[in-house]
């Protein structure tokens, strides 16, 4: 599988990070972490507990679309991880980037919610998951998005995605993904 790039999306705390780097591992593929993309000024705002906009995000999302074309310009295959909660960040992302399949890691506030609090180092804050699931446009069906629930175990999660992926029509060889069990 070569020239394609996955986008692992969900709201922060679903599992994006964690998910995109046992899928990136399984696939031999390249990992991004998008929140690596992000500019100075959108990390200390969130790590201040507000919520980035629109205009906040413009910047960010060309850097993950520009991530994208780089991957499929060096023919490689990419698992990157982006939000990517509205579809109009998703039509972003896809601009200039034909061979792209979005995987949205769908789980319950409550659920999110207990995995934000747990976790700590990171500039998204518990009181900001409201807000993402405001904010979160559920894909629709013709956008062709992957949709996995996470209430699952990571290798369930990663066995959902590589069967979806190799029946996906937008990227194909999907074949030659490693099947190799991850150990999580």
């Amino acid at each position: 599988m070569s020239g394609k790039s996955i986008v692992i999306m969900g709201v922060s705390g679903c599992g994006k990070s964690t998910i995109g780097e046992l899928l990136a591992t399984r696939m031999a593929a390249k990992f991004i972490d998008g929140d690596d993309l992000h500019p100075k000024a959108n990390i200390v705002k969130m790590s201040h507990g507000k919520p980035l906009d629109d205009q906040d995000r413009a910047p960010w999302l060309e850097r993950v679309r520009d991530a994208v074309f780089s991957i499929e310009n060096k023919n490689e295959t990419g698992v990157i991880v982006c939000s990517s909660l509205k579809r109009s960040y998703r039509d972003k992302i896809r601009e200039g980037n034909s061979n792209i399949c979005f995987v949205f890691l769908d789980g319950q506030i409550d659920l999110i919610s207990q995995r934000v609090a747990s976790r700590s180092g990171h500039f998204m804050k518990m009181d900001m998951v409201k807000s993402q699931f405001d904010i979160l446009e559920r894909p629709l069906a013709e956008e062709n998005i992957i949709t996995i629930n996470i209430d699952t175990t990571m290798n369930d999660i990663i066995d959902q995605i590589i069967v979806k992926l190799a029946q996906h029509t937008h990227l194909n060889n999907a074949g030659d993904i490693n099947k190799n069990k991850v150990v999580a």
